[in-house]
């Protein structure tokens, strides 16, 4: 029997690089998306996770052995966003129920687990880094929760096994997507060469001098795989990382001199991206204009909020994969790399120039 992969949120960094991964290896593969996009080998499914009759047409033919969720909407308030990633989570397994055919459900949500929601990110009583599995969940309020609980729920009714992925700031391509660091920085540092502005950190004086790691979007299509098919992995957590660990201070300067720039010295001052490129769509419509870019509109391409939260924690993040590990996912990938397969993958698709 082939298997058959649902990918939701498959224009997104996650449902991207998972979609293609699993055509490579003779999945059948179908992608859901709001605004699905043609992809070579897959069939494609136009839908809205909050418009339960509508969404239970659009899948009632589909009979998917596999899920793989990795689609949020972000909220203006903690509340909200439990409400809604919740009933996105809860609307897509109703819809699925009928055709009995799912064996495993993937959630991707992230180190939120541990560092809290964006109302209360990196602040409080925070678990002891490197982050582990058996820590467990924060006292407070939290969408990743309220979207797990719905896997729970729903696995515990209708028999598939689930796998959760915590993966730590994605590196990948993706166009419109709601947090997405690595395009975020080309963009910056394209325009800092551009009009030769100083390419400064932006974040705080903790995360340049301390210990940090990421997770590239194939490292993280690769441990949905390997947990999807890999029988003792069912109903566990999991982080997933790249399995290095760098400080930005050194960093900096490898994405610097990827785009033919000097770094500017930093001083400790925090300088948020929201400030800097405040005024940077005019500038990135007209670069984009004289150089023939694919994407004129800024907001398509960066997410500068998202960017400054994570460089901007009071705190050392570094994540365990010990878990994994002990199970036979050995996959490794050093970051830079990622930065640098990600620029070069950004200027193939002419988002960069």
């Amino acid at each position: 029997m082939v298997n058959h992969a649902l990918i939701v949120g498959a224009t997104g960094i996650v449902g991207s690089a998972t979609s293609e991964l699993l055509v490579e290896n003779g999945w059948g593969v179908s992608a859901l998306a709001r605004r699905p996009r043609d992809m070579a080998g897959i069939r494609t499914i136009e839908a809205d996770l909050l418009d339960a009759a509508s969404l239970g047409e659009a899948l009632q033919d589909m009979a998917p052995t596999h899920v793989f969720v990795s689609s949020w909407l972000r909220q203006a308030t903690e509340a909200e966003n439990i409400r809604v990633n919740r009933a996105m989570v809860r609307n897509l397994l109703d819809a699925l129920r009928p055709a009995g055919s799912v064996q495993h459900v993937a959630l991707v949500t992230g180190l939120k687990h541990y560092l809290g929601p964006f109302e209360a990110y990196g602040k409080g009583v925070l678990p002891q880094t490197p982050f582990r599995e058996d820590q467990g969940r924060l006292d407070v309020e939290n969408f990743y929760y309220a979207q797990e609980d719905e896997v729970f729920a729903a696995a515990d009714r209708d028999g598939f096994s689930w796998s959760i992925h915590r993966p730590h700031t994605i590196i990948g391509k993706a166009v419109g997507n709601a947090m997405n660091m690595g395009t975020t920085l080309a963009v910056y540092a394209t325009i800092c060469k551009a009009l030769g502005r100083p390419f400064y950190f932006p974040g705080a004086m903790m995360q340049w001098n301390g210990l940090t790691d990421m997770t590239s979007a194939s490292q993280l299509a690769r441990h949905l795989l390997w947990a999807a098919t890999t029988p003792g992995a069912a109903n566990e957590d999991f982080n997933v990382v790249n399995g290095d660990v760098f400080r930005w201070k050194w960093m900096w300067g490898r994405i610097a001199d990827w785009f033919d720039i000097e770094p500017a010295a930093f001083d400790g001052t925090v300088r948020p991206l929201e400030m800097q490129m405040a005024g940077d769509a005019v500038v990135w419509h007209e670069i984009a204009e004289k150089q023939g870019l694919a994407v004129s509109d800024i907001d398509q391409l960066v997410s500068p909020w998202h960017t400054d939260a994570d460089l901007g924690r009071p705190i050392e993040v570094v994540t365990d994969m010990s878990k994994s590990r002990r199970m036979g996912f050995l996959d490794y990938q050093p970051t830079d790399d990622a930065f640098f397969e990600l620029f070069e993958a950004l200027r193939k698709g002419n988002l960069i120039p």
